[in-house]
């Protein structure tokens, strides 16, 4: 079980993106020369952790997975999801196999793994509470795990929502914070930010922490300079989650991501502006490239 004594000896911020390969990268944050296959070496360049949406939809392969680990260093994360297969498809239950293999397949990169994020179906709710507490019993204690529920009575603010946050403190388990209220605030012009108007949850925020690492997915708006005004207010809790010895994670999204590199780096900034003791970011290698940087999210 997780307590706020619970310290590790530097606890730090890890911050990171919904992907590590967009188009747009290559040739902004990413050198032009970068061939297919080869981001996730640059983007670690630039970021200490990613979600891993790949396996939302399938698992990978070993030659993929064998890729992924020669491509980052030791202090890099992925926060995977566990495949849909196992979170929508069968809801949870008689998956003990599919699980097993996942956790095969992902082996390998196992020093790099953040928690395994369990994200489930807005229409899992408190009727499916007993499921969720047998799954999670049963999963293996070696490796840590984070849970998104979006069913809106997980989210009263009374016995449904405390209820979920004690099962996750007593098994030691995070919850994912999702913030989409910039994207609910912003404008709904481009196809990107009505799709993300569209599709994007629409739930309460709380600033809970359950376990060691808590994440926090940050979705903004498109202009890059509309979302410090909405961040800003999570720059307290991961100090304090910091301050607690607790090792958070926040990923930056935007509706067409293509600025969402040089926001979470600022994010960054701004943290350790109140922690100064926080490790420097990784720099990447092309001091063109860290130019852009320096121009694209500063100020």
């Amino acid at each position: 079980m997780a307590t706020d004594s619970l310290a590790p000896v530097q606890p730090t911020l890890r911050i990171g993106c919904a992907m590590w390969g967009l188009p747009e990268w290559t040739g902004t944050y990413f050198p032009a020369t970068t061939k297919s296959g080869s981001e996730l070496r640059q983007y670690a360049q630039w970021c200490t952790a990613v979600e891993g949406n790949t396996t939302f939809y399938g698992l990978p392969s070993k030659r993929a997975v064998d890729r992924w680990a020669s491509a980052v260093g030791p202090e890099f994360r992925f926060v995977f999801k566990l495949p849909r297969a196992i979170t929508h498809d069968q809801r949870l239950r008689e998956v003990a196999d599919l699980v097993r293999e996942f956790c095969s397949v992902t082996e390998p990169l196992e020093q790099n793994l953040g928690p395994t994020s369990v994200q489930l179906p807005a229409s899992f709710g408190p009727q499916d509470f007993g499921v969720l507490t047998s799954f999670l019993r049963r999963l293996p204690a070696s490796r840590s795990w984070a849970v998104e529920v979006r069913h809106p009575a997980f989210f009263d603010g009374g016995g449904t929502e405390r209820s979920l946050n004690e099962r996750l403190h007593a098994f030691g388990m995070d919850r994912v914070i999702l913030d989409s209220r910039a994207v609910f605030a912003g404008p709904r012009v481009t196809p990107a930010e009505i799709e993300a108007f569209e599709n994007k949850p629409q739930l309460p925020v709380r600033a809970t922490a359950t376990s060691q690492s808590p994440i926090v997915r940050f979705i903004g708006q498109t202009r890059a300079e509309a979302n410090p005004d909405f961040w800003h207010k999570w720059v307290a809790p991961v100090v304090r989650w910091l301050d607690q010895g607790r090792e958070p994670i926040v990923f930056i999204h935007t509706p067409d991501n293509a600025v969402a590199i040089g926001l979470a780096r600022r994010f960054y900034s701004e943290v350790a502006k109140s922690r100064p003791s926080l490790p420097a970011l990784p720099e990447p290698e092309s001091s063109e490239q860290a130019a852009l940087f320096e121009g694209s999210s500063g100020g």
